[in-house]
């Protein structure tokens, strides 16, 4: 599926940061395929732009609530069990690669029981019983700036796996 985006939405992005940069192109893409990534949808997009989703989600997820948010919401398997964390490392963010792996290992050991319905107290509780993902949490959320400059600089130097301008 061909995004498209304004050059001067792209220029306005990128003044206001690499944050805003990435999200744009997030955004964009999102709102090609419907608002939602599925299976379905997948197919449209490159394989360039499902990495970049990916990441976003990451991004969202475990600055909102960390790792066990991330696999309870559901993602571990998209995130963990595809080629995200050998995708980034292609990318240059060979930092997070290692993080991936390693939150990969922690979502085989717990992944059951961390994707089980339960109340917001039991999902609380979760943050406690499972203190192995606070090391993980916190590595990310100090890569982070880092990791979304290399993203930034990737769909610069790939736009054309990403987007297509229009002027």
């Amino acid at each position: 599926m061909r995004t498209k985006i304004q050059e001067n939405d792209i220029i306005e992005a990128a003044r206001q940061g690499n944050g805003q940069f990435v999200s744009l192109f997030c955004e964009r893409t999102l709102q090609a395929i419907g608002g939602e990534l599925t299976a379905e949808t997948m197919q449209q997009l490159s394989a360039d732009q499902i990495t970049l989703l990916a990441y976003c989600i990451v991004c969202r997820e475990v600055m909102e609530g960390g790792f066990i948010q991330l696999i309870h919401n559901g993602y571990g398997p998209f995130i963990f069990l595809n080629p995200f964390a050998k995708a980034m490392r292609l990318w240059g963010a060979k930092e997070l690669t290692n993080l991936i792996y390693e939150g990969r290992r922690l979502f085989e050991q717990y992944g059951e029981v961390l994707t089980e319905d339960c109340t917001d107290e039991e999902f609380m509780a979760l943050y406690e019983q499972y203190e192995e993902f606070d090391e993980l949490d916190d590595a990310f959320i100090e890569m982070e700036p880092e990791v979304t400059d290399i993203v930034a600089h990737y769909i610069d130097e790939h736009i054309e796996n990403f987007a297509e301008v229009e002027k």
